[in-house]
């Protein structure tokens, strides 16, 4: 490859936003483990949260998103996230994107959870995040080289300075693949819970290899579990959009009583965390818990995604009632980065779910995560053409390796282990049982020449799982999704005097 390549692992949102910037100035070559198609982005229903309306105002988002994520957020940068949001979604729009009106042509925004107005930007009802991927791959057909069923496994460095990666075929060959910039695109780390929103291919592989390479990873414990994923014979079926009780669903237990009523001002649409906690205190209770769409009008046409999955897996509605459990579904923590992708490692960035840029903080607002990718994917397109181009190194030495016993758990063990001991509610007992259990495998050492691609995956998930376990070990405190039941939660005011002030109308003055 030439001083002009960039090399980008992972095919979401983030991705496939930052190709389309780059591939007038650069080389882009795009890597996933799986198909183009296998991301969290392109399962997301919910849609794209941002101001775009004379009625709304980026500080507004700001607020909520900073009070959803208990103030753990980087301020700063939640400011620039929101108020560049509503330029970029109007480029995207200008390039084609179709969003959902209503009947006067007007965008017909949706209300989720945290968000005290209507802000939400939808695509065919629930299926925003296949429009908008699908949208995007359209954006840089036979402009960028597409590499699917490649298996990133290790970064390339050379004077501590990342000049590539290493991939593995499905046929068990190895490439070294050399650039001038690597984005780790790869998403979170849902796949190491067995209970899961995620894509299949979403085992945190990124964020190990970052781990390994030296790059500084934060804020690893806050784990987003969402409340509502679609359940039946103890198995995950798929998410049920928060949009959903945003059009007027509640959840309700076996006797059709309310869960969350006179539990959050905001009751049903309160941030995931206090939701997805009550859902499961009902649980532990043994008590069944349903998702109520009687007073969802038009519910078939409204999210014709859930509702076909509810179909498909003999989900009986014409009891309006929809059987539903908490599951992993975004890591707030992650490659620690700026905003414009840079991470502590030299020609390495990290944008998206893999990346911890502090704009989420302890816990994400719904539907800030696409607008995230199409934010920072911008920005480190615009960071990654302002830079010098240097020379490929070539001349990269393999180091000389240490292998521990290559002995591993089965993944479905690990994710068990991770859902029971590093779940929803956590306490240090069992949190240190984990430990130990997991510093029982050598997980740091790996040998991309000689382990499968099955076996680099099982040690990217103990190693995440490891980082998750020991940073929620530190944390002695309960802040949004990081719940500890040995230790008191941090209060969010959410008083009526923020909430008027939220509602205030405002002009946008982007």
């Amino acid at each position: 490859m030439d001083r002009d390549s960039v090399l980008i692992i992972g095919s979401g949102i983030a991705a496939l936003t930052a190709a389309s910037r780059l591939i007038a100035d650069k080389n882009v070559i795009i890597f996933t483990k799986g198909s183009v198609r296998s991301s969290n982005s392109y399962l997301a229903q919910g849609g794209v949260a941002v101001a775009i309306t004379e009625e709304d105002h980026w500080e507004n988002h700001s607020d909520d998103t900073l009070a959803a994520g208990c103030f753990h957020n980087h301020a700063g940068n939640v400011r620039e996230l929101v108020r560049k949001g509503p330029l970029y979604i109007k480029n995207l729009i200008g390039r084609g994107m179709e969003f959902d009106r209503n009947a006067q042509g007007e965008f017909d925004l949706g209300k989720e959870g945290a968000h005290l107005v209507r802000r939400i930007l939808h695509a065919e009802g629930d299926s925003t995040g296949r429009v908008l991927v699908d949208f995007m791959l359209e954006q840089i057909k036979g402009k960028v080289k597409i590499v699917e069923n490649e298996m990133a496994m290790e970064l390339l460095l050379k004077d501590g300075r990342c000049v590539g990666v290493l991939t593995k075929k499905e046929n068990g060959k190895t490439v070294r693949h050399f650039a001038n910039a690597t984005i780790i695109a790869t998403g979170g780390c849902g796949g190491i819970y067995s209970l899961t929103s995620n894509d299949p291919t979403i085992t945190g592989d990124g964020l190990a290899m970052a781990y390994r390479a030296g790059a500084e990873l934060t804020d690893m414990e806050f784990i987003q579990f969402h409340p509502t994923m679609l359940h039946k014979n103890g198995r995950v079926l798929g998410l049920v959009s928060e949009a959903v009780r945003g059009e007027g669903a509640v959840l309700v237990d076996n006797h059709r009583e309310r869960i969350m009523k006179n539990v959050h001002p905001l009751e049903d649409l309160a941030p995931r965390d206090i939701v997805t906690r009550k859902v499961y205190q009902v649980m532990k209770q043994g008590r069944q818990v349903y998702l109520d769409i009687s007073s969802v009008e038009n519910f078939e046409k409204r999210f014709p995604a859930v509702y076909n999955s509810c179909l498909v897996n003999d989900i009986d509605l014409k009891t309006k009632l929809i059987p539903v459990v908490p599951g992993s579904h975004f890591s707030m923590g992650g490659i620690k980065a700026s905003l414009e992708g840079e991470t502590t490692v030299p020609g390495l960035f990290a944008v998206g779910e893999a990346s911890c840029t502090g704009v989420h903080g302890a816990n994400r607002i719904a539907s800030n995560s696409l607008l995230e990718g199409i934010v920072c994917g911008n920005a480190v397109a615009d960071k990654i053409i302002s830079m010098p181009s240097i020379p490929c190194q070539y001349g990269y030495k393999d180091e000389e390796r240490v292998l521990g016993d290559s002995m591993m758990p089965e993944k479905q063990q690990i994710k068990d282990y991770m859902m029971e001991y590093v779940g929803v509610i956590r306490q240090e007992d069992s949190l240190v049982e984990m430990k130990e259990w997991l510093e029982g495998y050598d997980f740091f050492h790996i040998d991309p020449e000689k382990q499968s691609l099955g076996q680099v995956e099982t040690a990217n998930m103990l190693l995440v799982s490891w980082l998750i376990t020991t940073s929620a070990l530190k944390r002695k405190e309960s802040r949004g999704s990081h719940f500890r039941a040995d230790y008191p939660a941090v209060t969010v005011d959410w008083n009526q005097k923020r909430v008027a002030r939220h509602i205030a109308e405002r002009k946008v003055t982007v």
